[in-house]
């Protein structure tokens, strides 16, 4: 039986084979199957932590301890998680010339992981991890590791080891905000898979592409705040959509 998403699916391949430009916009969702829950839904992280305890700028000064114990436990949800056919895929359309890169709410790496070029962490990377105090990096590869009594992690210099990841409270990153604005310049369409759009200023971002005449495209699960926005939506696995987005385009 035909997925009930296909027709759709061939309509969206036509206009990306015809964008002038294109850029995707991922978020949470398109990292489920690999492993890494939404730290929103039903047993992520937020239902077990609260956010502004072990995630905010406030916490980092208050609570050094709790922050790293968020942060070993994403550590050890991160650690083996590996690329899905989604993130693959949108690597894929990116070496065809298809998209000209990826704004990704995302911190886990993993669409440079699948061999994405172009991508703006909107939200920061886990991978990069250094001194509040002095600026030193510090190899986080084996964060997962680490058990309560080694916690939180210092520098030499005395400094509390943080991940160069937006915190509740701190604003996106310059760079971040210059390279989505450099690569949405121009764009005609933009892809969003697995966003719900609750999160700003990143949610604003597929509205700047449709107010200056461009298409949208969603790839999602349930409602979101872009109902009424995108030109076409399907509903289903990012994993599955993506994959024959990619065959019907180059075909």
């Amino acid at each position: 039986m035909s997925e009930p998403w296909l027709p759709a699916c061939r309509q969206a391949a036509k206009l990306l084979r015809e964008a002038h430009r294109a850029v995707a916009f991922t978020g949470a969702g398109i990292s489920v199957p690999s492993g890494i829950p939404d730290f929103r839904s039903p047993g992520g992280l937020w239902s077990r932590y609260d956010p502004v305890a072990v995630a905010s700028a406030q916490s980092l000064e208050s609570n050094p301890a709790g922050v790293w114990e968020f942060l070993v436990d994403t550590a050890r949800i991160f650690h083996p998680a590996q690329p899905n056919p989604a993130h693959t895929a949108l690597a894929d359309l990116e070496g065809q010339g298809v998209l000209a890169g990826i704004i990704t709410q995302n911190i886990d790496g993993l669409h440079q992981r699948a061999g994405s070029k172009t991508v703006v962490e909107y939200h920061g990377g886990w991978d990069s991890w250094s001194c509040r105090r002095c600026g030193k990096g510090w190899d986080h590869s084996l964060a997962h590791e680490l058990t309560r009594d080694k916690l939180p992690v210092r520098c030499p210099c005395g400094g509390l080891i943080r991940p160069q990841i937006v915190f509740f409270g701190e604003g996106i990153p310059a760079r971040a905000l210059q390279e989505s604005e450099d690569l949405l310049r121009g764009a005609n369409l933009i892809l969003i898979v697995g966003t719900s759009g609750e999160v700003a200023p990143a949610n604003t971002l597929p509205q700047r592409v449709k107010r200056a005449g461009g298409m949208v495209i969603e790839i999602n699960l349930g409602p979101t705040a872009f109902d009424g926005l995108s030109d076409i939506r399907m509903d289903g696995p990012a994993e599955r959509i993506i994959p024959v987005l990619y065959d019907l385009i180059i075909s």
